[in-house]
């Protein structure tokens, strides 16, 4: 099975095809993939001001997004972005399915090393998964936004809370729980 063809099946671009994969080696730098992607012939562009889809201008320089590395060899999206015309919002730069904004790590990339840092320490995610770890705290301050940003308080009603010594000295624990519905 050709990279393409598992980039199809696990990261689907409705709008856009990944065109060719390469593989780089260069001295003294870790060897990597590169994934160039382009957009479908009748696809237009999204702006990324009010998210409709608008006609492009021009395009940018060619950008580089990080992925999932697979196979411990990290992989990297290639995309020359395209500039839209819109009436609303002006000459903005398209949004895309796979990032958000000027981050340079895919939203798959973000959610993947936000999950293992629930498992190891931030460090230690980032040296598993050749990355830095201001990518790891990132990906992490991401994840808690989306979480705050999606909860639902709507079926509490009064909540506890206690307060406890964990171990010797002054060391605490706080708990916070929902008391509503007990009698």
């Amino acid at each position: 099975m050709q990279l393409k063809s598992i980039l199809n099946r696990v990261e689907p671009l409705k709008s856009f095809v990944y065109t060719h994969a390469i593989f780089v080696e260069r001295a003294g730098v870790e060897p990597f993939t590169e994934v160039e992607i382009k957009p479908r012939a009748n696809g237009r562009p999204i702006c990324s001001g009010c998210g409709k889809k608008r006609p492009g201008c021009d395009r940018l320089a060619a950008r580089r997004f990080e992925f999932v590395p697979l196979w411990n060899i990290a992989v990297f999206f290639v995309y020359a972005l395209r500039r839209v015309d819109c009436p609303k919002c002006g000459v903005t730069v398209e949004r895309v399915p796979w990032a958000e904004g000027k981050e340079h790590l895919t939203t798959t990339y973000r959610w993947f090393l936000a999950r293992w840092a629930k498992r190891l320490s931030w460090k230690e995610t980032a040296v598993a998964f050749n990355t830095t770890w201001d990518n790891v705290f990132r990906a992490v301050k991401h994840a808690v936004l989306w979480g705050i940003a999606h909860r639902d308080l709507s079926g509490i009603e009064a909540i506890g809370v206690d307060e406890m010594q964990w171990r010797s000295g002054h060391t605490y624990l706080t708990l916070v729980y929902q008391i509503s519905g007990v009698k």
